[in-house]
């Protein structure tokens, strides 16, 4: 007669056991799933969620300015649907709108969200992140490119002034569509940050947009210059495992996740 197996209940989920982490993007997005899975800690899992974007237009002040509008009443829904699966953390896969309004606006930002996760969920948004990483490695003097429109432009310089930092350069690819940022040449990228950007001024570069990917061109550039050159996704990755309490470390993929 056989005999019965008893099946134990596993005292930590199966599926991301060290964390779930939610991501919340653009539908016009494709960089952001990219650039997680460049970094897949054991025991971590990124679960994606999106909000539509059905007004994908930037060629203008006037189009951009539209574009936030027609995003603002569609994240809280992408917010309500990854939170079913019973995350652990959210972090924000997109830029524009968590630079808006300087400190202030970034702070009423998060605390939207926070009204429809709660109080007791972690959250990264990708301003703060910047900011965060900024601070770790000590520097004052930083340089941005964007792939905005100059209003755009002028919320990121607002915030990166407002949070401490002199800002010593701005530049803005001017994207025609959130979807086209993503079609971005690289080496255009590069030449941004190596002819237009850098110099003996500046302590350390950022780029913001989280559908221009950047994680495999950067740490290069940073060896070349000899000084942090941050991407948002990678600052917002880090922000996330940090604050979760996960410490790895990987090599290749930029100062920030090598150092601290």
């Amino acid at each position: 007669m056989d005999q019965a197996v008893e099946l134990t209940k596993p005292q930590e989920p199966w599926i991301g056991s060290r964390g779930r982490i939610g991501v919340v993007i653009p539908s016009t997005n494709t960089a952001v799933e990219y650039d997680c899975q460049r970094f897949m800690p054991e025991g971590v899992t990124w679960h994606f969620a999106r909000f539509w974007v059905n007004q994908p237009d930037l060629t203008s002040d006037n189009m951009f300015l539209a574009f936030i509008d027609a995003i603002r009443p569609t994240i809280p829904l992408a917010m309500r649907d990854i939170l079913t699966a019973e995350m652990d953390y959210i972090m924000m896969g997109m830029s524009a709108e968590t630079f808006w309004g300087g400190l202030e606006g970034n702070a009423e930002f998060e605390d939207r969200l926070r009204d429809i996760m709660g109080p007791d969920m972690g959250l990264t948004s990708g301003a703060k992140a910047v900011q965060d990483a900024l601070n770790a490695f000590k520097v004052k003097n930083v340089a941005v490119i964007t792939p905005y429109q100059p209003v755009g432009d002028e919320q990121v310089y607002r915030f990166f002034t407002e949070s401490g930092f002199n800002v010593i350069k701005v530049i803005g690819l001017k994207c025609d569509t959130a979807t086209s940022i993503s079609h971005t040449p690289r080496h255009d990228v590069v030449d941004v940050v190596l002819n237009q950007l850098d110099s003996d001024k500046v302590d350390a570069i950022v780029q913001v947009g989280t559908n221009l990917s950047t994680v495999d061109q950067f740490p290069t550039l940073e060896k070349q210059l000899q000084k942090p050159v941050i991407p948002i996704n990678v600052a917002s990755i880090w922000h996330s495992f940090r604050t979760m309490g996960i410490d790895d470390k990987f090599i290749g993929k930029g100062m920030l996740f090598e150092q601290f």
